[in-house]
């Protein structure tokens, strides 16, 4: 996969060189291309922002450099099927606090595109006209991280750069390390992954649940679907809410019964 990042604060990235992510680098699995952003302004001050049409606070970033930036960074793209053939097109993201949840979900979506360009929106963010013009001839998507506004879009990069780089083939140990994972497609859908422990079986008096240490391999799945829907409920109930009633056991809904929790549009955890 190829992943482009455009910033006006290159250095936020340090961090994609340590870890899994740095090792699927090294390995070619990833290929990180960061720029600047100032590297296509014109002006001695390389300016990148401008005050907002109809007043109010803060600045908003310049469509001509982010135009600039993307066109270039097109331009020297792969070609679709050789020398001579067109030049492919990235799926464009951007962070935003506007835009759509960004979920397990589509963080599978995303680590099955061959490119992604990431633009890292400052200040009140990216002129709208950026994302209208691209969005007419290619994918473009406004993410957001999280119900909170930082100070830039990088640290959400960050966030999906490694949600997304996890899940290629080739970067967990374990390729079946993703499957249990909280909010997968799947068995896991709409709920958080439950309690984890590992040796000693004792610790300061803390036992190991039992049932853990059986070896009995259908036992331990019941009982880490039970601590699954357990968690969802007393963290995230609006989740379990969501839970397709057709997906649940009659394990399941006596369990939910006996947490007095009703999976459906109109219920709500007691």
């Amino acid at each position: 996969m190829r992943l482009d990042i455009v910033s006006i604060f290159p250095e936020y990235f340090a961090p994609l060189d340590v870890s899994l992510i740095g090792k699927a680098r090294e390995r070619g699995t990833l290929d990180v291309r960061i720029h600047q952003l100032r590297d296509w302004t014109h002006d001695v001050h390389k300016t990148v922002d401008d005050t907002p049409y109809g007043g109010g606070p803060g600045m908003v970033m310049k469509p001509e450099v982010w135009g600039e930036a993307i066109d270039a960074i097109i331009a020297e793209g792969p070609a679709v099927g050789g020398v001579g053939a067109p030049a492919a097109t990235p799926r464009i993201i951007v962070p935003t606090p506007s835009g759509r949840p960004f979920t397990q979900e589509i963080a599978q979506e995303l680590a099955a595109e061959p490119w992604l360009l990431f633009a890292c929106g400052r200040y009140e963010g990216i002129d709208s006209r950026v994302m209208r013009e691209y969005g007419a001839r290619m994918r473009v998507d406004e993410l957001s991280i999280g119900d909170y506004v930082l100070a830039g879009g990088e640290v959400a990069v960050l966030v999906m750069v490694e949600a997304i780089g996890r899940l290629l083939p080739g970067v967990l140990g374990n390729v079946h390390s993703a499957v249990d994972d909280s909010f997968a497609p799947g068995a896991m859908r709409n709920l958080l992954e439950g309690p984890v422990y590992t040796k000693p079986p004792v610790w300061r008096g803390h036992e190991v649940p039992e049932v853990l240490l059986s070896g009995h391999h259908g036992k331990i799945a019941r009982w880490r679907r039970d601590e699954a829907l357990r968690r969802t409920v007393a963290n995230r109930p609006e989740l379990a809410a969501a839970i397709d009633p057709e997906t649940l056991d009659k394990h399941d809904r006596k369990l939910l019964d006996e947490l007095a929790f009703r999976v459906g549009p109109e219920d709500m955890a007691n």
